[in-house]
């Protein structure tokens, strides 16, 4: 990881290589930007709270294809290990703040932590968010409650059935944010199927796009569909854009 996120930085560029007045915008406006919203304080208040939890659950792990058997772990080792932290899920706040889609897809629910994120950034959207473990789908549900997020619907399952079925209840997809599974081909599958589902101003967030060569391997495959009109690597991150009449351009940029 070390190496991958030195060659990251070898890579990196700033706001002063940049030639896309759109990514530009996006990347002073939105990346970058630390405006303190009203969500932030309440939804870390529930990240403090999980990460004091004592409380046991069994989990299953689909998304590495390594712990498919129920294995017993702290809910504050899920929220320490698991859930995205709080610099990503704030940009992913910003970003569906900024961009205001209609109907976002989450893969990969954990504890919910993020998904508040994306549900408080537009109070009018239509949240789908899927989660493969039921122990770990239960805490995220008590959640939601908790924080009176009603715009977010949670699904229970493995993402071979539970991502086509989500698709299927939404006339298009505007925004997804894909933080369910870390192999390459599940990656490129789901990322496939969704993509049935954008339009020009769709938005998709891939995490952890440099865990491991496997995924690296997935992003450089997916900036390659034609219909990527731009992509933005911010090492934990991923960005896609599918704006139609663009010169197709790939970013790296430091966050």
């Amino acid at each position: 990881m070390l190496w991958r996120y030195l060659k990251y930085l070898l890579r990196s560029g700033n706001r002063h290589g940049l030639h896309s007045p759109f990514v530009y915008q996006l990347y002073e406006d939105v990346i970058l930007e630390q405006k303190h919203y009203y969500a932030d304080d309440k939804i870390e208040s529930l990240r403090a709270k999980m990460l004091l939890s004592e409380e046991v659950i069994e989990t299953t792990d689909f998304g590495t294809g390594k712990n498919l058997h129920p294995v017993k772990r702290k809910v504050s080792f899920i929220a320490r290990r698991f859930a995205s932290p709080r610099r990503s899920a704030r940009l992913l706040f910003r970003l569906v703040d900024h961009f205001r889609p209609g109907y976002i897809l989450e893969a990969g629910t954990s504890l919910g932590i993020t998904t508040c994120y994306l549900a408080s950034a537009n109070s009018k959207a239509r949240v789908i968010t899927l989660e493969g473990c039921p122990e770990t789908a239960r805490i995220a549900a008590a959640n939601f409650q908790m924080m009176k997020m009603s715009n977010i619907s949670l699904e229970v399952g493995e993402f071979s059935n539970s991502l086509p079925a989500a698709l299927a209840k939404l006339p298009q997809l505007d925004f997804l944010y894909l933080d369910g599974n870390h192999r390459r081909r599940p990656t490129l599958e789901y990322v496939r199927l969704c993509m049935e589902k954008i339009t020009d101003t769709s938005v998709i967030v891939l995490d952890d796009i440099h865990w491991s060569r496997d995924m690296e391997l997935a992003w450089e495959e997916i900036i390659k569909d034609p219909r990527v009109t731009a992509s933005i690597d911010l090492f934990q991150l991923g960005i896609l854009f599918f704006q139609k009449g663009q010169a197709k351009q790939d970013f790296v940029l430091r966050f």
